[in-house]
């Protein structure tokens, strides 16, 4: 939403095994596996750790102030979350003393006061996700319920996947489109096995998107139909690292090993009932996030902290955690000047739902589709100074032909890392470009995208 941000939130590249929307994901098998420690660059020493760390945060800090295109200011969740307001009018999650308590330096996102990183730096808290287990608090993201016999048609007038063909407990992500094919927002829709849709969306697209949903809503009342939001007012963490399943499984009576990506319970988590689990996240490993309630949201954190394995984690780690993986950032990578097919998203729109075009912006995305893009999202490796957002991407003769969207140093690979859109023509991987940097040149590379490999787990 990720996609990712959105506000950071998951937008998934194509996956290796079958799930609702298209593809399917590659996971490990067996929870608790350990990893290789990233190698350092030659020559890495303290102060060139200490740099890249400086890089990499001026790169989070980059990405922060930015608003979707079209959305109004950005005022918390349609004023119907029981948000706390703090200093400047931020909205605090139900976290915010724990992070403070903590050391979590707090800056402002998307209308919420959040960390951006602790004591022990983005650096480390990027490779201890990678290695370990890290906790985010991502309570700032809308959570909403959706109710009644009409709610999968309500849901697929407005998104382009496949939310009828959703087994019980399962999810996808999917995309809000508007009717020049643009993206609205993007989503995650799981089929609760409660009688109701829920909808995890972007902090970022809050207000325009809870004005769709409801403007929707009266629409399909007015004509006789059955459907009726709710927002949550519950908090969401999301545990994410190669120790997710053993730290978590110690406070479970249901069994983890049959919990596949994008699969979600409601279960008890370590004595906090009412809790969804859900197989997923924004960092490439294997994950979840943990729907709580907000009055024992800070029991359940301080009860995943005090595992040795789990360190507190801002949006500094999670934005370049999630480029790594090559997930969106909505307003950044993706909005409603891109459309699916530009983006690299087709996988997102369901086989059925191509058929009928009965999705907002159809006939633009299908006609993309047929003629292909005169642009695409591409994944960028490049040696000399970081690259950035805005940075233009120039073709052989010199000429622009793309921009940055997304940048960082990559903490795992201890290299440039970047997303952008390229003209069509420059797109296949291997393809030798330059980038502008501080108007000097530098040697760029397409490369096929996740930079990392993930890690989504599939239950055998």
């Amino acid at each position: 939403m990720a996609v990712p941000g959105q506000d950071p939130h998951p937008a998934f590249p194509p996956p290796r095994l079958p799930f609702p929307g298209g593809g399917g994901a590659g996971g490990r098998s067996g929870a608790g596996a350990g990893r290789t420690p990233c190698p350092r660059r030659p020559g890495a020493g303290p102060g060139r750790a200490r740099e890249g760390g400086r890089m990499l945060r001026a790169g989070c800090r980059a990405a922060l102030p930015r608003r979707p295109p079209g959305s109004a200011p950005l005022s918390g969740v349609g004023g119907e979350r029981g948000a706390e307001a703090g200093e400047g009018g931020l909205k605090r999650t139900p976290l915010d003393a724990l992070h403070r308590s903590r050391g979590g330096r707090m800056v402002p996102f998307a209308g919420w006061s959040l960390p951006l990183h602790y004591g022990q730096g983005h650096l480390q808290s990027h490779l201890h996700t990678r290695r370990r287990c890290s906790l985010f608090d991502v309570s700032h993201m809308p959570q909403t319920r959706v109710y009644g016999r009409d709610r999968v048609r309500f849901v697929e007038s407005l998104v382009v996947g496949d939310i009828a063909e959703l087994k019980p407990g399962q999810g996808t992500l999917t995309l809000l489109t508007n009717e020049r094919g643009g993206i609205v927002d993007d989503l995650i829709v799981t089929n609760a096995l409660e009688d109701h849709l829920y909808v995890v969306s972007n902090a970022g697209c809050a207000d325009k998107d809870l004005a769709i949903l409801r403007g929707r809503a009266a629409e399909l009342r007015a004509a006789g139909g059955d459907v009726h939001l709710e927002v949550s007012d519950n908090a969401l963490l999301a545990l994410q690292g190669p120790f997710m399943a053993r730290v978590l499984q110690a406070g479970l009576s249901d069994d983890l090993a049959k919990l596949s990506f994008m699969n979600s319970i409601t279960t008890t988590v370590f004595g906090v009932p009412d809790c969804r689990v859900t197989r997923c996240g924004y960092t490439g490993e294997d994950g979840v996030e943990i729907s709580v309630p907000a009055g024992r949201a800070v029991e359940l954190a301080e009860r995943l902290l005090g595992v040795p394995e789990v360190w507190p984690a801002g949006l500094a780690a999670r934005d370049s955690l999630r480029l790594e993986a090559g997930l969106c950032l909505y307003g950044n990578d993706i909005d409603e000047t891109t459309t699916p097919v530009e983006a690299g998203l087709l996988w997102t729109l369901g086989k059925r739902r191509r058929v009928a075009m009965d999705f907002p912006g159809a006939a633009i995305i299908m006609a993309q589709v047929k003629e292909k893009p005169k642009r695409k999202r591409v994944g960028l490796t490049s040696v000399g100074p970081p690259i950035r957002p805005h940075t233009a991407i120039l073709g052989p003769e010199g000429t622009p032909v793309g921009t940055v969207t997304s940048g960082c140093p990559s903490p795992s690979l201890g290299k440039n890392i970047a997303m952008g859109y390229v003209e069509a023509a420059h797109s296949r991987a291997g393809t030798a470009l330059t980038v502008e940097v501080r108007k000097k040149q530098h040697p760029a590379l397409i490369t096929k995208m996740p930079f990392v490999p993930t890690q989504y787990y599939m239950a055998k």
